[in-house]
């Protein structure tokens, strides 16, 4: 809103209060302003998923074009500019435009119908203000008759609005997930989401070819955008309350790295590609998590993840051996992935052939850190709680807290493996892997 009066205001403070008229386009302006408008007016900026109003070069009548919002990004994460709406001779008709596209009464050729409004207002304003501010009332305020008409598309721009425009902080990993699974839904772009059915939802789910956590987001996302719109009264029902997943989650299956390859981990430590696999070995975090949990060096600890809530509510003690990578990332880097997940599964494939280990992937890191676990007996309910597992009875579920202190007893039993000899730690060296730990509690 005020956005909006604030282009109101500005009319009506550049308004020609008396003076001789000259027609510019469809645009009228006094012959005092003449000068002013020889230069290039500073136009409101407009809020993200509203769309974008493009001044054409050189000198032209029609001197505006008018694009929707963003739908589309390429590979890089850049946002894809869509075919324009129209094209206008005056910025404040393009914003109309837009107002009315947001509000879903714009039909091609109405920019004709608002040229020829703003023209007949003389310099007054009244008509087309009220224009604007009737399609401003339908598009935040949707009246009884206007539940449900909104489409798919409209319902995502809405809500990613309110969710990533607010206070909370989201990273651009969150945001082009969204993004991601906005774009799998592409059956129902168009539909009007009074319409939309559960049968429907469950089909985009079952019959997409992607992986268990691809469609994670699409049902995370399609079950939040459907209780948003419920608590804003767009829609009457919401169809999302049994949308599932019918695939068995890939999550669980995967190749630990064997105790050689981690050694060798080791011997390569120098290299950001093997610090980045140690971390994801002695912590059990999977690649796309390390951009979203935060880092305390201080204390010790990682905090956070994705996917349930269990997992992004969880404390993980950063293990003494890589301690020293991580406080070196993140004093060189500002965090620990300064890649792309897409960027360093490139990279990784021929770099660890190179150092002579098989073929893995990123998330064996995450089956590593639970075999190390087994291997030397970390407890069971401890383990589950670094890797964000969801306990099956009550009693660990509501009463199963466990302090820092005692993750770090538990995570501490795995050793750091580049000083095994014939399978056991060498004392001496032991007391070296946790003086850190100790250094950190005495500070």
């Amino acid at each position: 809103m005020l956005l909006l009066w604030s282009v109101i205001l500005y009319h009506l403070r550049t308004a020609p209060a008396s003076g001789t008229l000259v027609r510019a386009g469809c645009y009228f302006y006094t012959q005092k302003e003449d000068d002013f408008m020889a230069k290039r007016k500073k136009h409101p900026n407009l809020p993200n998923g509203f769309g974008s109003i493009r001044k054409l070069s050189g000198n032209r009548n029609v001197a505006y074009a008018v694009h929707p919002p963003v739908k589309d990004f390429g590979e890089d994460g850049k946002p894809v500019t869509p075919k324009a709406l129209c094209y206008v001779s005056d910025w404040y008709v393009g914003f109309s435009v837009l107002m009315a596209y947001k509000a879903g009464t714009y039909k091609p050729g109405l920019e004709k119908e608002l040229e020829i409004m703003r023209a007949m207002d003389d310099g007054d304003l009244h008509g087309f203000t009220k224009r604007i501010l009737a399609d401003y009332t339908i598009a935040v305020r949707p009246t009884q008759e206007d539940k449900g008409v909104m489409t798919f598309t409209q319902l995502y721009e809405k809500y990613y609005t309110w969710k990533y425009e607010g206070k909370k902080q989201y990273s651009d990993q969150s945001k082009r997930s969204t993004r991601a699974a906005y774009n799998n839904c592409r059956a129902i772009h168009n539909e009007k989401i009074g319409n939309i059915t559960y049968e429907q939802l469950q089909r985009i789910v079952d019959g997409s070819a992607l992986k268990h956590a691809s469609l994670e987001l699409i049902v995370s996302l399609l079950k939040q955008m459907f209780k948003y719109a419920l608590a804003q009264n767009f829609v009457e029902k919401n169809p999302t309350e049994l949308l599932r997943i019918n695939i068995p989650d890939d999550d669980e299956h995967g190749v630990p790295f064997s105790i050689r390859d981690i050694e060798r981990l080791w011997s390569h430590q120098d290299s950001d590609i093997s610090q980045v696999l140690l971390i994801m070995c002695y912590s059990g975090y999977r690649i796309g998590e390390l951009k979203v949990i935060k880092t305390d060096l201080k204390k010790c600890f990682f905090s956070g993840g994705l996917k349930t809530k269990t997992s992004k509510d969880r404390i993980v003690p950063i293990h003494s051996a890589i301690y020293p990578i991580v406080k070196k990332r993140i004093r060189k880097y500002g965090e620990i992935m300064p890649l792309s997940d897409v960027k360093f599964r490139e990279l990784m494939k021929p770099y660890i052939k190179s150092i002579g280990i098989g073929e893995h992937t990123p998330h064996d890191c995450r089956h590593t850190f639970s075999s190390l676990c087994e291997k030397y007996e970390v407890k069971e309910n401890d383990r589950k709680r670094m890797l964000g597992h969801k306990f099956m009875d009550v009693t660990n579920e509501v009463y199963g807290h466990r302090a820092l202190e005692d993750l770090r007893k538990e995570i501490e039993k795995i050793p750091c493996l580049k000083c095994v000899e014939n399978g056991t730690l060498k004392s001496s060296q032991k007391e070296q892997i946790f003086e850190i730990i100790q250094d950190k509690k005495m500070a």
